[in-house]
């Protein structure tokens, strides 16, 4: 039993908690917004424009219609805030995907997140109740091919939250929503040029579209991370074993930022509180509603890049960096990460490293990433 009460809080409420200082975004359902998978974790946690792989179901599902296996399987294990010696605390991912034809394929996946076991305490004198916080996802996946060279995928989320006392009966801590998401990936014919041939990649998902979770008992409602990822990737194919992939690709989160001003008795601005609206009004709102204007929506924009080199497609190394604005966050680290391809296996590992001078330290500094991938050809 660890006694990380702070870290529950700061996992829950981390965007609102330092919100008043560099102005994050609050919303609930972090888990979502965590890399599930060792090789886009190693290229700056990215994933929505890389090649195809069985985790495409995170980043963008449209991807699975290029790949050359039937189907496949694919289970990953993350710790969450090892760094801390928070022993029982994961994100564990499981993945399936079928192609039904050279057009079109389904998909689904399974998450679980936990924050181990908390001791809560609503007043000092009385005996702690042990909480199990935790977060767990199930969602399927369509994707299309509309020509040889573009397609697109439609997904289907269940999303569920529970903090409630598990000794207590009352089901009121306890939260369930839903969501959808739209994506689309473009994967170019190999184009020969004078040293090399090359294959564009292109992608965009549009993931999490869905109604508020809502705390009843706590009195407050929290958008879940909808969020824009757009990217683009390209295959420098030196010969027939060495291949090398820059990848690139930009995030937005579609959630209202803190702009409504909270003022004091004199009405001085003390701070910003989020707007009550409903999600489809605040992914409109989050496009042009930062107190700065067009200068602070820009700096809510992410940024991961990497870079893959591939020998006989079956030995990999990968570097990435994934890059925050200090006033949204600041969120900077850097990815390393190797993959090992034999058969029908595959395994990927992943390590990230927070620089010594960024502002905030990525509960993932210094933890060690796996995935498990097994195809049927």
């Amino acid at each position: 039993m660890k006694n990380i009460f702070l870290c529950f809080i700061l996992f829950l409420s981390y965007n609102s908690l330092f919100s008043q200082q560099i102005r994050s975004i609050p919303h609930g359902a972090q888990s979502l917004m965590i890399s599930s998978d060792a090789r886009a974790s190693g290229l700056g946690d990215q994933g929505v424009a890389t090649s195809p792989d069985a985790y495409s179901q995170h980043w963008n599902p449209a991807k699975y219609t290029f790949l050359e296996n039937k189907s496949g399987i694919s289970v990953s294990y993350t710790p969450w805030l090892q760094n801390l010696g928070v022993e029982d605390s994961f994100l564990a991912n499981l993945n399936y995907y079928n192609i039904i034809d050279n057009r079109s394929s389904w998909s689904a996946s399974f998450k679980y997140f936990t924050l181990g076991e908390i001791d809560l305490l609503n007043d000092p004198r009385q005996t702690p109740w042990i909480a199990e916080p935790n977060f767990f996802t199930l969602d399927g996946s369509y994707s299309l091919k509309l020509n040889k060279n573009f397609s697109m995928a439609v997904s289907a989320r269940f999303i569920s939250s529970s903090l409630r006392d598990p000794n207590s009966s009352l089901d009121s801590e306890s939260t369930n929503t839903f969501a959808v998401d739209i994506s689309g990936f473009f994967q170019s014919d190999m184009i020969a040029y004078n040293n090399f041939s090359g294959i564009w990649r292109a992608g965009f998902n549009i993931s999490n579209l869905g109604p508020r979770m809502k705390y009843e008992d706590l009195g407050r409602q929290e958008y879940i991370p909808t969020n824009l990822k757009l990217g683009s990737s390209f295959d420098f194919i030196f010969d027939s074993l060495n291949k090398l992939s820059v990848n690139i690709e930009f995030n937005k989160l579609l959630v209202p930022s803190l702009s409504v001003p909270v003022l004091d008795n004199d009405n001085n601005i003390i701070g910003y509180s989020q707007p009550d609206v409903n999600f489809m009004s605040g992914i409109f709102k989050s496009f042009g509603d930062a107190p700065d204007g067009f200068s602070e929506e820009i700096k809510e924009v992410t940024m991961g890049i990497g870079l893959e080199y591939t020998y006989n497609d079956s030995f990999a190394l990968r570097i990435g960096h994934f890059g925050e604005n200090e006033l949204k966050g600041g969120r900077k680290y850097i990815t390393y990460g190797t993959g090992f391809s034999l058969n029908e296996i595959d395994l990927d590992l992943s390590y990230i490293s927070s620089p010594s001078k960024s502002s905030t330290i990525s509960p993932l500094d210094n933890t060690l990433r796996f995935s498990f991938t097994y195809n049927f050809m």
